[in-house]
């Protein structure tokens, strides 16, 4: 009796997400390698990711199709002999990600290109109008304005960032005690006034991954953010991964004991992170001693670049509280790389200095400022979104045809 060929049984659930999550995988590694090598020919990513020639060839003209990364326009020979490499490149002409980023004073709205270079911004005044609804409707308004403004870029998808508890989950702020916000679902305003993707994270997990993929941590196992601010805030990854926690609680820090700190905090005890080293104390420090009459921190940094020598004792002084704060988290922790956001750290090499000295000579050289000082909130906003794209670009969320909304001629 002939045999009959049994026909392949279905590819079960599981192998299905499987194949998926190595497509996805493969080619988020392929746009990173563009990004960080670009121009580079297929055989080098080939080489650099292990992946086969193949697969980076078909996952290369996947990418093309999207529009995310295009050929050089000249042919490099290998040694000169054989055919032409011709390399790939990102594609940072086409489109653009939007970012917001709400801080205490005012927000933050920006458009980045695929590299994380700051397009444009703007920074809208809240004058005290705080209540969720009326700072996002700004903020879409603002955002949207920016895009009109943009010519001939398409908006891939938008980033949100801001202090406190932000789920990323379901894109929610939970909780930003001095904004005064709590189950702010601010995914689902900005999207329906934006018509756009729209990603929400914490700042400090949304500026660890800028660093990661654009600035001072490239190619790190482990980085460390400290972000100090209004809010004071860390983020900690590891093998190119973010640790949120259950609801994105990880990083919360402001409550965490400060040896030698001195200030009252309303949760009842003395010298928590955020009460000693937030912008509000450093302003009103410097108010007290007549230094400044305002709330601008970075006023206390022009008034020491003039000379203030009280201005100079007050930086320097929350730099070792900084680094007192970094040298804790660095115990704990122990990454490779700590980066710090903080604008004495930022602008003033004694105030690195300082935090350095007190981090200690050993591990020192591990600690840097980021690697975004004049747009560090631009960066933040729009790093959300960037994050999502490189990790899937492939995803069809961000490959939407050409003529869709916020597309700019």
């Amino acid at each position: 009796m002939p045999r009959t060929a049994v026909p392949p049984a279905p590819a079960s659930p599981v192998a299905r997400v499987a194949d998926s999550d190595r497509r996805r995988t493969s080619a988020s590694v392929i746009m990173r390698s563009v990004l960080e090598h670009g121009p580079v020919a297929r055989s080098t990513i080939a080489r650099l990711t292990g992946l086969s020639p193949a697969s980076v060839t078909d996952h290369c003209a996947r990418l093309t199709g999207l529009g995310l990364i295009r050929e050089a326009a000249v042919p490099r020979r290998s040694n000169g002999v054989g055919r032409p490499h011709v390399p790939v490149d990102l594609d940072d002409s086409r489109f653009v990600v939007g970012g917001i980023h709400v801080a205490v004073p005012y927000t933050t709205v920006s458009l980045l290109d695929l590299r994380g270079r700051v397009v444009a911004r703007r920074e809208l005044r809240h004058h005290g109008r705080l209540e969720p609804s009326e700072v996002l409707a700004r903020a879409a308004a603002g955002l949207g304005a920016l895009l009109a403004e943009a010519s001939g870029c398409r908006a891939l998808g938008v980033g949100v960032a801001t202090g406190g508890w932000v789920d990323r989950a379901s894109g929610t702020v939970v909780d930003h005690p001095l904004l005064g916000w709590r189950d702010v679902p601010v995914r689902e305003v900005v999207g329906a006034r934006l018509g756009l993707p729209v990603e929400v994270d914490g700042h400090a997990r949304a500026l660890v991954n800028a660093e990661r993929l654009f600035g001072q941590a490239r190619g790190c196992l482990s980085v460390l953010h400290l972000f100090v601010g209004n809010m004071v805030d860390a983020a900690f990854a590891t093998n190119d991964e973010v640790h949120h926690g259950p609801r994105s609680q990880a990083g919360a820090i402001a409550h965490l004991p400060l040896a030698g700190g001195t200030e009252p905090c309303a949760c009842g005890r003395v010298g928590c992170l955020q009460v000693e080293l937030s912008e509000g104390t450093l302003c009103r420090r410097a108010r007290r001693a007549g230094v400044i009459d305002g709330v601008n921190p970075m006023h206390v940094v022009a008034a020491a670049d003039a000379g203030n020598p009280v201005a100079v004792r007050l930086l320097r002084e929350r730099a070792r509280m900084v680094g007192r704060a970094a040298g804790l988290l660095l115990d704990v922790l122990n990454p490779e790389r700590v980066v710090v956001t903080e604008v004495g750290v930022l602008f003033r090499e004694d105030c690195l200095a300082a935090l350095r000295d007190e981090v200690g000579a050993e591990r020192a050289a591990a600690v840097s400022p980021s690697g975004f000082p004049d747009s560090v909130l631009a960066v933040a906003g729009g790093a959300v979104a960037l994050d999502v794209l490189y990790r899937d670009p492939l995803a069809s969320a961000w490959a939407r045809p050409a003529g869709s909304s916020h597309e700019s001629s």
